[in-house]
């Protein structure tokens, strides 16, 4: 069905159609980039993985490689986590300075414990003060570049906090926000709340909200847009193994009905071949790059008739060679699966007890407590 979504604006940037990839540790490198925007034609916003702005300013090796962008990536979209508002401030004057992006997320939704233990992530918007901090110093820092930022619905149901961020948001010159209709105890279980991100709509009309949970399909970005009012969406889990889907978005926001990809398991096949080989690549080693694209292999045949004893085979392999080999044993004339290919995938896991720092829920306005040593050292996954 067709859908009333204009253009989303990004600062100078214009995103059409209104779709983002959501940054994901470990997944959202610039291989998958590659992938994702090629079958979209060039078009929607691809953000990186995480970047701890503390590793970002001491310009740890690993970060430093996740901070390059392909030459035909733009705008360059780069994902910040952080706690102590001037380390942030730090790493967002020297993406500015030294040209290293068009665009700067700050991540304010991230649940895992690691990361929440250090009141980080979707811990952090509990601390309105805080919160306030980290969001002036990045839009100060920031200069012409757009600085948005990423959250969910809050802790748990009995402290949220995305209506209030969402305001602070918009009173530090945030230029966009998302909203995952999840909270942090929830992790990546139950439905997404659409609901509450209609209420954000509603609750901040003066800069564009993105919705993201449950995207699993081009239908169910259209069907978001529609029932709540957002600008935009945001896909993360629902394209794990389907880079494709990013064609399917675009035809559907621009009504091209019969531009759904089911492609044959030969076609996908040949997408994990080349998913693999740009990360060897990237990385610099072939080997590496088909390590690293293990994690994919569950996600790309899932719903296809493959057996398990050629699923774990394909999933411990070390050269394109021997990926190669093993999936031209498979028939590879399959059709895409009726059923089971499309719909949740990835994480699932819900109702966990969140991990906090000592105190954290006693004052939503006290953080005291949290200093640049709550600063994460590593980026990405």
């Amino acid at each position: 069905m067709p859908t009333t979504a204009q253009p989303l604006r990004i600062g100078p940037h214009t995103v059409q159609p209104p779709v983002v990839l959501a940054p994901m540790a470990g997944i959202t490198n610039a291989p998958f980039r590659t992938l994702c925007r090629e079958f979209s034609g060039g078009k929607g916003l691809f953000v990186s993985e995480m970047i701890t702005t503390r590793a970002l300013v001491e310009r740890n090796d690993k970060t430093m490689q996740l901070i390059r962008f392909d030459e035909s990536e733009r705008p360059r979209s780069l994902q910040l986590y952080g706690v102590d508002p001037a380390t942030v401030g730090k790493a967002v004057r020297m993406i500015a300075e030294e040209d290293l992006a068009d665009h700067i997320d700050l991540n304010f939704g991230c649940p895992v414990p690691k990361v929440t233990r250090k009141g980080g992530g979707s811990a952090l918007p509990y601390k309105r003060h805080l919160l306030r901090a980290i969001l002036r110093e990045a839009v100060s820092g920031a200069g012409d570049l757009p600085v948005t930022m990423k959250m969910r619905k809050g802790i748990d149901a009995d402290h949220l906090t995305y209506l209030d961020a969402g305001r602070i948001a918009v009173e530090e010159g945030v230029t966009a926000v998302a909203l995952h209709g999840r909270t942090t105890a929830q992790h990546y279980g139950g439905t997404a709340d659409w609901d509450a991100v209609a209420r954000l709509k509603e609750h901040v009309p003066e800069i564009p909200v993105l919705g993201n949970g449950d995207v699993w399909s081009a239908e169910d970005a259209l069907r978001m847009v529609r029932e709540t009012g957002c600008d935009g969406v945001v896909v993360g889990r629902g394209c794990l193994g389907r880079p494709w889907l990013f064609a399917d978005l675009v035809a559907a926001f621009e009504g091209r009905p019969d531009g759904v990809a089911r492609p044959s398991l030969r076609e996908v096949a040949a997408t994990m071949v080349r998913h693999a080989a740009l990360l060897g690549e990237w990385l610099g080693d072939e080997s590496r790059g088909v390590i690293d694209f293990r994690k994919h292999v569950a996600w790309y045949l899932k719903g296809f008739s493959v057996g398990s004893e050629m699923r774990k085979r394909l999933a411990v392999t070390s050269s394109l060679r021997e990926l190669r080999s093993g999936l031209d044993e498979l028939d590879l004339d399959q059709p895409w699966p009726a059923a089971g290919a499309d719909g949740p995938r990835g994480r699932t896991s819900g109702n966990n007890r969140v991990v906090l720092p000592d105190g954290w829920l006693k004052d939503p306005y006290d953080c005291a407590g949290v200093t640049e040593d709550a600063e994460l050292d590593t980026s990405g996954g």
